[in-house]
């Protein structure tokens, strides 16, 4: 895919989190190393004990799992827009994966789950809105249709991001059959976690944007976690070297790493053969940012959360460097890649 048909500049962001209940909150909690891991009591099976990350909240927001998620990406959608029309945004959201059936699609429908958070945010967004599935890596790969989509229709912006939770009976019955889950027998898992996250990003420049998403790519994966191989990272690969086959910054420009791996063997065997194959420049270090680390796994918010922490690590002044590559991977195979860099680095 490479370079993007023009730059996406990161004006604005919103988020509610294990660690945080706004996106300054959640950066913060992110910087200070923070961990939103507690032990949570399984209703099934009963008094099973599991690690999660879990966002504080009062029971009534929780009713129902359709209610919860509606919730987060109500709040996270309306700091993300600040005071910029929603009508002139087009809103691109990612819910839950279709083939997870989540329990939260028994009581909002996918059909009509990008309407019932507009009527929670009380906002009406571009009528070219949509809510996708693919997972994380999707909301990478959705960037160049968005802006040919916003030449077209004539939005003026973009407020892109998902919404998810881990922790409900049936993710969490898959993932332990599957033996993915952390716990005493299992060192190499993940930890569920809850969370929605958007990013506001515009084409045209703004003088107080801290960073720019530059370049993406994308590619499939055959073997998926659910399959009976480990990935070789070749998907991974391939959209990594898509990313830079532009103009902008190459392989040696990057600085640094925000990647959506959640400590499960399969992700961590993925990274270790397809990243020595792609950063061939010689560096001391690669230094990679997890933000599994501190909120969890948190699904198809997991893409727009690190567009954020980098963004957000470059406004602050602790990127090590000026440009960032997102790598991001979807549950159902899909993978991406984006670059994301500060002011002066080819984003025009």
């Amino acid at each position: 895919m490479g370079a993007l048909s023009r730059p996406l500049r990161v004006v604005g962001a919103g988020a509610v989190t294990p660690a945080g209940l706004t996106a300054p909150q959640t950066c913060a909690a992110f910087r200070a190393a923070l961990s939103a891991f507690e032990e949570y009591v399984r209703p099934e099976p009963f008094g099973a004990i599991q690690l999660v990350a879990r966002v504080p909240a009062h029971w009534r927001l929780r009713r129902t799992e359709g209610d919860w998620l509606v919730n987060m990406a109500a709040r996270a959608i309306t700091e993300a827009l600040g005071a910029a029309d929603p009508r002139d945004t087009l809103l691109l959201l990612m819910p839950p994966e279709s083939f997870r059936g989540h329990p939260a699609y028994h009581d909002i429908p996918p059909a009509r789950f990008i309407e019932a958070v507009q009527s929670a945010a009380g906002a009406r967004f571009h009528p070219a809105s949509r809510a996708l599935d693919g997972g994380p890596a999707a909301a990478i790969g959705v960037l160049d249709h968005a802006l040919q989509t916003m030449a077209r229709q004539g939005a003026g912006q973009i407020v892109l991001g998902g919404v998810d939770s881990l922790i409900n009976g049936a993710d969490l019955a898959r993932l332990d059959r599957a033996n993915r889950l952390k716990g005493d027998g299992n060192a190499q898992g993940l930890v569920p976690g809850e969370a929605a996250v958007f990013v506001r990003l515009a084409p045209a420049p703004a003088a107080d944007a801290p960073a720019a998403v530059l370049a993406t790519g994308v590619a499939e994966e055959t073997d998926t976690v659910a399959s009976e191989r480990y990935s070789q990272g070749r998907a991974m690969l391939r959209a990594l070297r898509a990313a830079v086959a532009g103009p902008g910054p190459s392989e040696p420009d990057v600085a640094f790493v925000v990647s959506n791996g959640n400590g499960e063997r399969y992700g961590g065997w993925e990274a270790m053969i397809a990243r020595p194959r792609f950063y061939r420049t010689r560096r001391e270090m690669l230094p990679t940012a997890y933000p599994a680390m501190t909120f969890g796994e948190v699904g198809t918010a997991g893409a727009a959360l690190a567009l954020m922490v980098a963004a957000d690590s470059l406004a602050e002044g602790y990127a090590p460097g000026p440009v960032a590559m997102c790598e991001i991977a979807s549950e159902g195979g899909l993978r991406a890649a984006a670059v994301v860099a500060g002011p002066g680095r080819g984003d025009g």
